[in-house]
């Protein structure tokens, strides 16, 4: 039997993030993001700059993926990238260079859906780490600047979305309210960081009533806003020496209103393995109320690290190892899709 390494190089180029990583049988030895700073000063991303950084940035990070990697593009045994959901300029860029790829060291291309692999993020590993990883079936709370959901998980190619947001993803509500608050982009983050000084029932806001297990946050929004309006008509500087407190009810709310619905879903389908995946898994409040859910709801709780919340690619490649095992392969007539549901 030949038992010859599987590498696979991920492309990973959705958003605003050029990452490559390459997996040697599933293990991470390389995983590289190139962030572009272009969109800083118009407080969002901008997606005809996004698509252009990318094409100016693959090669070289492909090139130091590789080197970091100690590999040669030769030994390579498949391509995968994501082929959505995402930035359509953006999909377009990783996409025709791994049909390019694929095509010129005839290996196959594995395409994969960016919210499925940020899921399976969980198992991303650089060798010797051996971190814990949920057994199946397991619960993942998928939380990002573009979606919301609750995904069953019962296989790495077996996934079924229970929930997920109706509007608005929780993600881009933080960064909403940051705007409105006039913090500096990316906003989710620097609502995390005065949220951690202050009172979290200090300002109470409404929780959507939304049936089964999908979620709004567009009503939640507005009341914020109207909530900041009505202050500052009264202080035309709120929210001034209250921000920490703001911060922390506008956070304290978003976390209550993601952990109903995922604690109404461990009790529907009877599962106690909860994971935890997508840009916001890395906003420490999130993070501290789920791992609270050991002790008073005995659950079994996984985080992947900072490095595989993000828009990465280590998750593009370890997802494209397991569908590369199951011969999951695309044709080179496959093309992007901006919105790409599973």
């Amino acid at each position: 039997m030949n038992h010859s390494p599987v590498y696979i190089l991920g492309i990973e180029s959705s958003c605003d993030e050029t990452s490559c990583s390459v997996t040697e049988n599933g293990v991470v030895l390389s995983n590289i993001i190139a962030t572009q700073e272009v969109h800083e000063k118009y407080g969002g991303v901008v997606p005809e700059l996004a698509s252009r950084a990318h094409q100016q940035q693959i090669i070289p990070v492909i090139e130091a993926t590789l080197k970091a990697a100690n590999i040669t593009k030769n030994q390579l045994s498949g391509i995968a990238f994501t082929r959505g959901p995402g930035l359509m300029g953006s999909l377009l860029v990783g996409t025709s260079f791994a049909k390019g790829l694929s095509i010129a060291l005839n290996i196959p291309l594995i395409e994969v859906n960016h919210m499925q692999a940020h899921v399976i993020a969980n198992f991303a590993e650089r060798a010797g780490e051996n971190r814990p990883k949920p057994n199946f079936p397991f619960l993942c709370l998928t939380v990002s600047g573009g979606h919301t959901q609750i995904v069953r998980v019962d296989s790495f190619l077996k996934m079924q979305i229970l929930g997920e947001t109706l509007d608005d993803a929780a993600g881009e509500a933080f960064d909403k309210v940051a705007k409105m608050l006039n913090l500096p982009y990316p906003g989710g983050p620097m609502v995390d960081k005065h949220a951690k000084d202050g009172n979290p029932h200090a300002f109470q806001f409404p929780r959507p009533q939304i049936q089964e297990l999908n979620y709004s946050f567009s009503g939640l929004k507005t009341a914020i806003l109207y909530t900041i309006q009505r202050e500052r008509k009264v202080n035309p500087d709120f929210p001034g020496h209250q921000l920490n407190d703001f911060c922390a009810s506008v956070q304290f709310t978003i976390i209550d209103i993601l952990l109903n619905k995922l604690t109404k879903a461990s009790k529907q389908t009877n599962i106690s393995n909860i994971a935890l995946a997508g840009g916001v898994s890395a906003n420490s409040g999130l993070r501290v109320a789920l791992l609270s859910k050991k002790e008073t709801l005995g659950w079994q709780v996984f985080i992947p690290p900072f490095e595989y919340c993000t828009d990465n690619a280590a998750m593009i490649a370890v997802y494209g190892y397991y569908k590369y095992l199951a011969n999951e392969f695309s044709s080179l007539a496959i093309t992007p899709t901006a919105r790409y549901t599973f």
